[in-house]
């Protein structure tokens, strides 16, 4: 009886397996590889929103610490630079970090300086070119009188006063957002510091959550991702100094100069500073050079000083950004518009401004791990994720 319920069951297995072979054979073998594809895929997106939810989810923790890497990206080659030169590991951190913060304070509070000393003359200029170009549509072929004009400054102040609620609602959340700004920026200090004292250690200890087979290949991961990061913010930095020059340089040409003081100075440094806000720092460093050439030297100028500002930003958008950047971080040009467009998109400015630097530095990652360098070579230099021969930035 058993051997006779045993040879049933054998049957009844071998008949499903016959049935399951049948079904199998009668699904394309396209579709099938298909369908292994799609559920690794949908995995993989899956993991990949749960990321970008918990990271907008913790945006007040997570964009002060990615801060803080791109500063000590910047810092660290300096420290190091230093402690060669036999400064103690104290005085050469400290160095570093408060002198890049005073070189932002410093470039701030200039700007700042000269705005203010030089507000009464802008407002007297302002009121001056506005009643210049009044007096031109007047004379304008569009016949417009001097109660049309009134009417729409009534109408454009009328909507000012309709939109008043989200003003204020705008004014009171200041507050709350001074408040995140300051917890960010003590955060930023903080992070810095730590990596500038022991960001190896800090990887390391990272590092030891995961199993013992694998830290070896995610140590010169890091140290390659290390290596991407740190040439990247420089090249940006050289983008930065680039674009100041150039619309700094128009700015002298054009002569934009107000009672003996250059007004070349601090456009430089707004431009400078703008960009590293992409897309918005750019437009808005721009259109306050045209409106300070606007203001003080003519509309013709003005116009000038436009097409000065859009060929220089064009040649950071079309030849600066995806060639120098890309080349140097080893990503395709394509791949720089469409990270700094996908990222803006989820995350507004942040997400374009972290967008290029984090893809490259994971691209830098993989392509470690899929060589399988970190076997032999547990510890990459920057001859090994850079190439000297393609000219581009070393690590000291």
């Amino acid at each position: 009886m058993a051997f006779g319920f045993r040879s049933e069951r054998a049957r009844d297995d071998e008949s499903r397996r016959l049935a399951e072979a049948r079904v199998a054979d009668a699904v394309p073998p396209g579709m099938r590889i298909a369908a292994a594809w799609s559920w690794r895929l949908l995995v993989v997106a899956g993991l990949a929103a749960l990321v970008i939810f918990l990271v907008i989810q913790l945006r007040y923790i997570v964009v002060p610490l990615m801060v803080a890497m791109l500063l000590a990206a910047l810092l660290v080659p300096f420290s190091n630079w230093l402690q060669k030169h036999r400064w103690p590991k104290w005085a050469a951190i400290a160095v570093s970090e408060l002198g890049v913060l005073a070189i932002i304070a410093g470039l701030i509070w200039l700007t700042v300086r000269t705005v203010i000393s030089g507000y009464p003359a802008l407002v007297d200029q302002t009121l001056l070119r506005w009643e210049d170009f009044k007096h031109w549509m007047l004379e304008s072929p569009l016949h417009l009188s001097e109660a049309d004009i009134q009417a729409w400054m009534d109408q454009l102040i009328q909507g000012l006063q309709e939109d008043s609620a989200t003003l204020w609602s705008g004014a009171l959340s200041v507050g709350s957002g001074v408040g995140h700004f300051l917890a960010g920026f003590l955060l930023v200090l903080f992070a810095t510091l730590f990596i500038l004292i022991d960001g190896r250690g800090i990887w390391h200890w990272i590092v030891r959550i995961f199993p013992r087979k694998s830290r070896a290949a995610l140590i010169g991961g890091g140290e390659a991702g290390w290596i991407t990061l740190s040439t990247f913010v420089r090249v940006q930095v050289l983008v930065a100094f680039i674009d100041a020059v150039g619309i700094g340089l128009g700015a002298f040409i054009l002569g934009l100069f107000y009672g003996g003081f250059p007004l070349v100075v601090p456009i430089a440094i707004v431009v400078f500073l703008g960009s590293f806000i992409p897309v918005v720092g750019a437009v808005i460093s721009g259109a306050i050079a045209v409106f300070v050439a606007l203001v003080f030297l003519g509309p013709w100028q003005a116009f000038v000083m436009l097409l000065i500002v859009i060929g220089v930003q064009q040649l950071e958008g079309h030849v600066l950004q995806p060639f120098l950047v890309g080349n140097a971080v080893k990503v395709h040009p394509l791949a720089v518009v469409i990270a700094v467009a996908a990222g803006g998109f989820l995350a507004g400015i942040p997400g374009a401004l972290f967008a290029v630097p984090l893809v490259a530095t994971v691209n830098a990652m993989i392509v470690y791990f899929a060589r399988g360098d970190w076997r032999t070579h547990p510890h990459p230099s920057v001859a090994d994720v850079i190439p000297p021969t393609r000219g581009r930035i070393t690590r000291d």
